[in-house]
């Protein structure tokens, strides 16, 4: 009995310093299997608002002038102003933090995520400022959430207005493209190659 207990003794020893030197090993290396769940958050949470004011602005465009209308258009720039105060906070977290280590995946395919999502970041940084342009040409002021009034970044003007509208709508279509083929890869790196590029972005489940 005693050998038994010695045995099971140094198996536990064996396995904790083996798993201490596997952690010390990932901390060095700086590589994880997930994203961390700040993250994660951040990721789904400007996902789920990029939709909404993407949905937002095809809706409003028609309207009619009316108090909806306004309401929609104030509720687009919010959003817009929201999802560039958390990309800046994206960014700063991917600086501090590690990431996971690359999945393997044809080079091409590697730089094309790389190439994709840059410029994801990029249009995600660049629109709001081209809507908030777009407003102040037009000579209405943003108030964030009805609260912080934002600095017109340029005078009204009519013929300038309607450039910037022109290249907030481009940079938008843009954006979209992008979202589709970036979830078209998501999903085929999931039911095709049936590897982990979609599940280390998702919650971890819980286990009952």
């Amino acid at each position: 009995m005693r050998v038994y207990w010695q045995w099971r003794l140094d198996n536990l020893v064996g396995r904790t310093l083996q798993t201490e030197r596997e952690g010390r090993r990932m901390r060095v290396d700086g590589a994880t299997d997930r994203y961390t769940g700040t993250a994660i958050v951040l990721h789904w949470l400007s996902a789920l608002l990029i939709v909404a004011g993407f949905t937002l602005g095809i809706s409003m465009v028609d309207l009619p002038i009316s108090r909806q209308k306004l309401e929609w258009f104030a509720w687009h720039k919010w959003i817009g102003i929201t999802v560039f105060l958390l990309t800046c906070a994206r960014v700063g977290w991917r600086a501090l933090h590690a990431v996971p280590a690359p999945v393997p995946m044809p080079a091409w395919q590697q730089r094309s995520a790389t190439i994709s999502h840059r410029l994801l970041y990029v249009l995600l940084l660049i629109i709001p400022v081209s809507g908030w342009l777009y407003s102040s040409s037009t000579g209405v002021q943003v108030v964030y959430l009805n609260l912080i009034p934002l600095p017109d970044l340029v005078p009204k003007d009519k013929e300038l207005a309607a450039v910037l509208k022109a290249v907030h709508v481009t940079l938008n279509f843009s954006m979209l493209a992008l979202v589709c083929l970036h979830t078209a890869a998501a999903l085929k790196h999931h039911f095709v190659d049936h590897d982990t590029v979609l599940v280390r972005m998702l919650p971890r489940p819980r286990h009952s």
